[in-house]
């Protein structure tokens, strides 16, 4: 009884604290008002997000005629691959009938030089507002920060202009560069901000040691600046893959990113109306940016919190 005898104070007795049972505080229940409403908050916005998805799926796993009794919450009787295979090859848009293969190729060539272009001139120019001021910083700051927040439908018409002018409009240059811009604002913001979060004893001992613009920059901040290059690198897949105002209006038929593809295969007129084919074509155009966010989500998670606090 070892225990028992440390208990014992000097003259032999025990204190009658220490018979009173466990100290601190009581342990909580599991169900409890408080656990049942959050919860039950939690299911509700699970299910609303889920249950939408869930019918997706299963209708496109099902034939026209399991289809037409119309129970769409049960699960397919027969599964069926069919519906997959034409949306993504032979599905018809007015003359076209080579499914969402022709956008999925022209999202990709879209998409890459743009998230690659965009990403490389806010990192540079975060890097630079954060650190390296210059005479009228602030106000090229502030009006980057304006220019986040314009609508976009303000500015289509004076693009449109700007792009036929020079000769690239209805092209995917054009597009690309469409994309780069319209995205440097949010992400010169983000980059900022994550770069004053920096210790600014870092970039003074660089300084110190002789080190420029460009050294700093690739050698010190890129390398420690990963959670928020995988920010931005989300944001502009997710933003620049499920647009379709700029690309139904910077693009011609032979250019027409994914998204746009999808809305003339839902929307198409002729025959009869698919709607195991549409699902399955809604999945496909949503898949990339989905598996995007799922591979990097934590990374996502880290850079937001470190990137969107500081000003």
């Amino acid at each position: 009884m070892p225990d028992a005898i440390a208990l014992k104070t000097a003259d032999g007795s025990v204190p009658a604290k220490s018979l009173s049972g466990p100290s601190g505080p009581k342990p909580k229940r599991m169900i409890s008002p408080r656990n049942i409403m959050l919860y039950g908050t939690l299911f509700v916005a699970a299910a609303y997000y889920l249950l939408p998805l869930y019918v997706m799926i299963v209708t496109s796993l099902k034939g026209m005629p399991e289809i037409r009794l119309g129970n769409i919450f049960s699960p397919p009787v027969e599964i069926t691959f069919e519906p997959w295979v034409k949306a993504w090859a032979t599905a018809c848009t007015g003359l076209n009938c080579d499914g969402l293969s022709r956008g999925f190729w022209n999202s990709v060539r879209i998409t890459v030089p743009s998230v690659v272009l965009s990403i490389a001139i806010a990192s540079v120019n975060g890097y630079a507002l954060a650190n390296w001021r210059f005479k009228g910083s602030e106000m090229f700051f502030a009006i980057l920060v304006v220019g986040a927040f314009i609508p976009y439908q303000v500015m289509i018409y004076p693009i449109v202009i700007v792009l036929r002018e020079i000769g690239i409009y209805g092209t995917l240059t054009g597009l690309i560069i469409v994309h780069s811009i319209f995205g440097m604002p949010i992400l010169t913001l983000l980059f900022r901000n994550y770069f004053a979060s920096l210790p600014q004893e870092l970039f003074k001992a660089a300084r110190i040691d002789g080190a420029g613009f460009w050294q700093i920059f690739l050698k010190i901040m890129v390398p420690m600046s990963l959670p928020i290059f995988v920010v931005a690198m989300i944001l502009q897949v997710t933003g620049i893959w499920n647009d379709f105002l700029f690309g139904v209006v910077f693009t011609r038929p032979d250019t027409y990113p994914m998204t746009v593809q999808l809305n003339n295969i839902v929307n198409s007129v002729q025959g009869v109306k698919e709607y195991n084919v549409n699902m399955a074509a809604t999945i496909l155009t949503g898949l990339v940016p989905l598996v995007v966010y799922f591979v990097s989500g934590r990374l996502f998670v880290r850079g937001i919190a470190a990137g969107a606090v500081k000003g």
